[in-house]
């Protein structure tokens, strides 16, 4: 079959087109056929093939989109997200058989064609097209939403709250959109950044297959169901990758909160980059009431009266300069980031926003364009700026979709080589790679010196910040001797006069000092002590300490030294009394979080070492899961109605956990057994239906984000089958499944297994017992040369992705000194090898890495050099990750734009300096691959 060359002469990839003509009419001959009788669809599908290899293999393998491609390719109207819902009703009910996830992602991409049609054909504008995107992911939102509820409400019942005369009705919840999306400026792969909103506290109905919950439970299970259905990776992608980072609190916070408490942060928490992304924000699905009532109360915070120009400016150019940072080395342009891009455009618009709008309610407009308009009615954007401005917007956003749409990549990066700048170029109705980089250039810089005109010159703005600063910090250290000096007098015997005399306190973070004020704390000369020097070493400490205050009457003076508690005895002491189970999970979060928070003092104060503290934070773990399973015990009794007083339930820890090695933020992976031979103290129940309610709750006890906190993020990923596997099995069925179907890559996780909790006599015998089976298999594959091969073989391939699937995906230059070359993980798995192939188990008690490379070296498995190359670079790379921990919180990468923590790590390391800490580890690094190379 062939094509008529007039169809194919003036697209920018003709032998793409050629090529997919080729592939479609091989695999589907008599749609082939069909479409060469209708030119008008031949022409736009061999348009988006030229443009879009992500669209060309999307009509490969479903064919039957043309016939839909061919009713709606002249659609000239934006679709709204109404027309978008009853599209994606029928497209369900023509997929019936389909997972959700599937159902959207697939959706979503056929979708696309539509749209990316009518933007290369240039029958939309950029406005129009981001629109429709926008109105494309609220559709697929509400509809992830509808199905995430139903299947709440049938586990819990609604949920419910009680309005302001005591009568009781459903609640409402809203998903308000951030950003791109909150502006309805979405491209063609953005993330889509996400908050959840729910109206009150209160409870479901309980009027499901489980009992009640709390609301707060409810709907971040609700946050947790959407986001699953929206972003699980499928073959064929997710529908939308979810940013829940921008929440309140960010990483560490609640999924889901109360418009109440959301309210609170914003008015009195947030800083001021978190209240300019209010600027975008809107409610893409759910209740648009409850996002107007939560925004009306925050409006005046986001938009202040009193907010100055220089302010206003400095804060958003701030925020500018960060990015410049983590851009700093990307070698090709950036039509996002680079100087003279779109964020830059935007960052105009909110600048002046912020300073004008909260005098001026009519400059309050959350789309750029629009925006940008309105500045320039009021006289703050000349004519031609905003003329500039606007060209350069459409631009630069035609050639980031051009981009995204290639593979379906958040890129917006220009590619290197210039038969792809070429491509490019034509792609962009440009004729030359000179003619686009002129006109890139000619945009760029308009933006560029717009931008400068409002901000000020990179020098200009310096010495005015550091001015500013110099001012704030004696204002603010001012302030402290004031407020501090208050609070002692409250506490202190000590005269007026001699406390006006005595050493004045310094500055502490902004935040923490709110903190205080609001609690209305009175901190003592110690205190302030201690709190001073935390927060020198440790910001992520003091963040916590922030976000709870209460914790600093239990934050230990920095004179004396650690005296490790009964951490078990203390925290079953503190569940015992309390009458119901929310109330345990807050009681055992208190406790656990003045557990942590002492040992993190005592390390920071230099009192003691890196092996105590992980000595002391792992019987904190055990002590934490022992509670959590007293709880459960309690729970389980509740809701069946008997009491529950044998429970022969066994947790194993595996990772960190399992080799005794628990650091700050670490996980814990566990393995969930019972002893099926015990009879149940509930009838009409299996075993496997009463366990697995168990780790429901067991797992809740320790991970549930609630007011007080979380311990532990739970990890069951390693259990039998994984994801699909059940979350806890019987002893049997768990030695059973290590003897008969574990892979390789099974028994080397499970070679750090130890019973850690629980029934301890069952625990232990698992362990002994699963720690025989793996050695014994590793003994019989080894019988065979290509056995030999395939232990080694196998646990080479199994490092080796799991370094490509992590840093594939963090930002050029980064080092990660878990997943990267020579990382932890080299001598982790080298190591695991070494024991299976020689059949060295772990002992007991001694599970330290820095042990059993000894014992290796004892037995002349591995020889002086090797060894000298795994422990030294481990206990550098062990002393780095933990110093790491302590100061910035859990990360397996080198925060390089964060100087300061470098420098304080560095001390901490008896390092002279930054440059010799990279040197030393580079070293390290360079030894441990050498190492791991030798022995795999």
């Amino acid at each position: 079959m062939e094509i008529r060359e007039s169809l194919l002469k003036d697209l920018p990839d003709e032998e793409a087109a050629r090529r997919f003509f080729g592939q479609f009419a091989e695999r589907h001959h008599s749609a082939a056929k069909k479409l060469l009788k209708n030119e008008g669809l031949l022409s736009d599908v061999l348009t988006l093939a030229s443009f879009s290899p992500l669209l060309a293999a999307t009509l490969l393998q479903n064919p039957e989109y043309l016939a839909w491609l061919n009713r709606h390719r002249g659609d000239a109207v934006v679709r709204d997200k109404e027309e978008l819902l009853e599209s994606l009703a029928r497209f369900a009910m023509t997929n019936s058989e389909t997972e959700p996830h599937v159902l959207l992602a697939r959706f979503r991409r056929r979708e696309l064609l539509r749209i990316f049609l009518g933007d290369v054909r240039r029958l939309a504008t950029v406005s129009e097209s981001t629109e429709e995107l926008s109105n494309l992911a609220d559709a697929v939102l509400e509809f992830a939403l509808r199905i995430a509820r139903q299947q709440l409400d049938n586990r819990y019942g609604i949920a419910l709250e009680q309005d302001a005369k005591g009568r009781v009705k459903p609640s409402d919840f809203a998903i308000v959109s951030l950003g791109k999306l909150g502006s309805k400026e979405l491209n063609y792969s953005s993330d889509i950044d996400l908050l959840f909103l729910y109206s009150a506290e209160g409870a479901t109905s309980g009027q499901g297959a489980r009992d009640a919950v709390t609301n707060r439970e409810y709907f971040v299970k609700l946050a947790e169901t959407v986001t699953k259905l929206v972003g699980a990776q499928t073959g064929e992608g997710a529908a939308y990758r979810v940013d829940l980072r921008l929440r309140p609190h960010g990483r560490v916070g609640a999924l889901a909160l109360s418009v109440k408490d959301t309210i609170r942060y914003y008015q009195t928490e947030a800083q001021a980059w978190e209240r300019q992304v209010l600027i975008r924000s809107r409610a893409s699905a759910g209740s648009a009431n409850l996002y107007r009532d939560f925004y009306a109360a925050v409006e005046n915070s986001v938009f202040q009266t009193n907010e100055t120009v220089e302010n206003a400016l400095a804060n958003v150019r701030r925020s500018k300069e960060k990015i410049n940072l983590e851009n700093a080395k990307s070698k090709n342009f950036d039509v996002k980031l680079g100087t003279g891009g779109i964020r830059e455009i935007e960052f105009i618009a909110q600048a002046l926003q912020l300073a004008h709008a909260g005098r001026d309610k009519w400059l309050r407009a959350a789309h750029t364009l629009k925006s940008l308009a309105r500045l320039a009615d009021r006289e703050l954007l000349t004519e031609n700026e905003l003329t500039e401005l606007f060209d350069a917007y459409d631009f630069l956003r035609r050639v980031e979709h051009i981009l995204q749409m290639e593979n379906g990549l958040q890129t917006h990066n220009l590619p290197d080589e210039t038969e792809k700048l070429a491509l490019l170029a034509k792609k962009m109705r440009l004729k030359t790679v000179k003619t686009f980089e002129k006109k890139l250039g000619f945009h760029t810089a308009n933006v560029s010196r717009i931008f400068a005109g409002i901000f000020g010159t990179e020098k200009a703005y310096d010495e005015d910040f550091a001015a500013a600063n110099e001012k704030n910090a004696r204002a603010d250290e001012l302030k402290n001797i004031i407020r501090f000096d208050a609070a002692q007098a409250e506490i202190s015997d000590q005269p007026q006069e001699d406390r006006r005399r005595a050493e004045t306190p310094g500055k502490l973070p902004a935040q923490l000092i709110l903190s205080i004020e609001k609690a209305k704390l009175k901190i003592n000369r110690k205190k302030l002590e201690s709190l001073k020097i935390l927060s020198k070493i440790s910001p992520f400490f003091t963040a916590m300490i922030a976000a709870n205050p209460s914790l600093i009457e239990h934050l230990p003076p920095n004179e004396g030294d650690f005296q490790i508690s009964d951490f078990q005895v203390e925290m079953m002491s503190a569940v015992k009394n309390e009458p119901d189970y929310a109330a345990r999970l807050a009681a055992l979060r208190r406790t656990w979080a003045r557990f942590l928070l002492e040992i993190a003092a005592f390390d920071v104060y230099g009192k003691m070492t890196r092996s105590q503290t992980k000595q002391a934070q792992t019987r904190l773990a055990e002590a934490g899961i022992e509670a959590a399973l007293d709880i459960t015990k309690k729970e389980l009794s509740r809701r069946f109605s008997v009491a529950i007083n044998d429970f022969p339930f066994a947790v194993l820890g595996l990772g960190k956990l399992g080799g005794k090695g628990m650091d700050y933020g670490s996980d814990l992976d566990l393995l969930l057994i019972y002893d099926d031979e015990k009879p149940l103290a509930v009838d009409n129940l299996s075993g496997a239906e009463f366990y697995s309610r168990a780790v429901e709750i067991f797992v809740a006890a320790l991970s549930s984000l609630t007011r007080e906190g979380l311990l532990y993020r739970v990890d069951l990923r390693l259990r039998p089958d994984g994801r699909n596997g059940a979350t806890s099995l019987s002893r049997a069925a768990f030695l059973n499944y290590l003897q008969t179907r574990a892979a390789v890559w099974e028994w080397l996780a499970y070679v750090k297994i130890r019973g850690a909790a629980g029934d301890l006599r069952l625990a232990r015998e698992t362990e002994a017992d699963a720690r025989r089976i793996i050695h014994e298999n590793a003994r019989n594959l080894q019988s065979s040369d290509a056995g030999r091969r395939q232990l080694q073989t196998e646990t080479r391939r199994i490092r080796e992705q799991l370094e490509q699937l992590k840093t594939e995906r963090a930002p050029s230059g980064e080092i990660d000194i878990k997943f990267g070359a020579g990382g932890m993980l080299d001598v982790y798995f080298a190591m695991r090898f070494l024991q299976l192939r020689d059949n060295i188990p772990d002992e007991t008690e001694k599970r330290s890495t820095l042990f059993m490379l000894e014992k290796l070296l004892e037995k002349q498995v591995l020889n002086r050099e090797d060894y000298a190359n795994f422990a030294e670079g481990y206990e550098f790379l062990s002393e780095l990750d933990h110093n790491l921990r302590l100061t910035v919180g859990r990360s397996t990468r080198i925060p390089l734009a964060n100087k300061t923590a470098l420098q304080t790590i560095a001390e901490r390391m008896k390092l002279s300096s930054v440059n010799e800490l990279l040197e030393n580890l580079t070293v390290h690094r360079i030894n441990i691959r050498k190492t791991f190379d030798n022995i795999l």
